[in-house]
């Protein structure tokens, strides 16, 4: 399993510490471009979601365009 943690940066080093204790963990950092490219791909999922789910509605290409 994999899991993306997101941790305040004052406690980041005693986190990755006590993970790196675990001989059953792997613990590595992401570059700020991929946490930033993830955190893009989750809120994409999100609202994805939401239109499926029909909690959102989408405009067309032409309703956009009349707003600008």
């Amino acid at each position: 399993m994999k899991l993306l943690l997101e941790i305040e940066d004052e406690k980041a080093d005693f986190i990755l510490e006590l993970l790196k204790n675990f001989k059953f963990v792997k613990a590595k950092t992401l570059s700020p471009y991929k946490a930033d490219v993830f955190s893009n791909l989750k809120q994409s999922i999100e609202e994805y979601n939401q239109v499926k789910e029909g909690k959102t509605k989408l405009i067309s290409a032409k309703e956009l365009l009349d707003e600008l």
